[in-house]
């Protein structure tokens, strides 16, 4: 098979894991970020029980190659965070950027704190070992169009099924609103869960990224990312039934 054509101007997202194995993208048209993409395939290749969305963004790497309108040159922008800026070499060679120097991302532990990282070990040792995977996905290996709200169970139907829940919360900033929001929340989720569950709380303010990956408009808004299919609730959080709707599943998981 011909490789494709390498762009001349693209947008281009690299996804590592801790052992070193590496996916990316190259979106010529300069709309698409691919990322939630990029951890399904992920999970695919290596059998992992979920997407691991928890290595974003602090395991990515971006960079934008455009034409600047008023100097008619072509720019670049390029930045990695700090646990993948090791990888310059490789992502120059993938995104034929010869020697260039990548900008360290702006770095916050909350992005990809280590501690709360190698707690998925046990969840996920295939990403703590190395593949020498390198792979490029490719626009036809996906629908462009499709949103996260519904992810194909094309590609998680032989994996192992996993008891608990993985719920993320998206907020804006620190107000009352957040709090009594935080609060009706985790009062359903300990009176009618039975089974485990982790909330992790995002702020769109600190984690804009974050937030365009789950295609986040508005907050509050509840995502369910296990088990799938992927689901989500926009505000109304005192209303009990519109959670449990959200959480209901084939199989029984409420204290009634």
């Amino acid at each position: 098979m011909t490789p494709p054509e390498f762009p001349q101007l693209f947008k281009g997202i690299a996804l590592f894991t801790p052992g070193g194995d590496l996916i990316y993208c190259i979106d010529p048209s300069k709309k698409n970020r691919w990322h939630l993409h990029l951890c399904i395939e992920l999970q695919a290749i290596l059998g992992l029980s979920e997407p691991p969305h928890f290595l974003i963004p602090g395991y990515t790497a971006t960079i934008d190659k455009w034409l600047n309108p008023r100097s008619q040159e072509i720019e670049v922008f390029a930045e990695a965070y700090l646990p993948v800026l090791r990888y310059q070499a490789l992502l120059n060679a993938i995104f034929h950027t010869g020697e260039m120097i990548w900008q360290p991302a702006p770095w916050s532990e909350e992005f990809c704190n280590p501690m709360v990282i190698s707690t998925y070990y046990d969840q996920f040792p295939q990403l703590w070992e190395n593949h020498n995977l390198v792979m490029r996905l490719e626009q036809q290996d996906f629908n462009l169009d499709s949103i996260p709200q519904e992810v194909s169970t094309s590609t998680v139907d032989s994996q192992p099924e996993v008891e608990g829940y993985v719920l993320r919360l998206f907020v804006s900033g620190k107000s009352l609103t957040t709090e009594r929001t935080l609060q009706n929340l985790h009062q359903i989720l300990e009176e009618y869960l039975s089974l485990p569950y982790t909330l992790k709380v995002i702020d769109i303010f600190q984690h804009p990224e974050q937030a365009e990956v789950d295609l986040v408009t508005a907050t509050p808004t509840l995502i369910r990312v296990w088990p799938l299919p992927i689901r989500r609730v926009v505000g109304e959080f005192d209303d009990v039934e519109k959670i449990l709707k959200l959480l209901e599943t084939t199989n029984s998981n409420f204290k009634f």
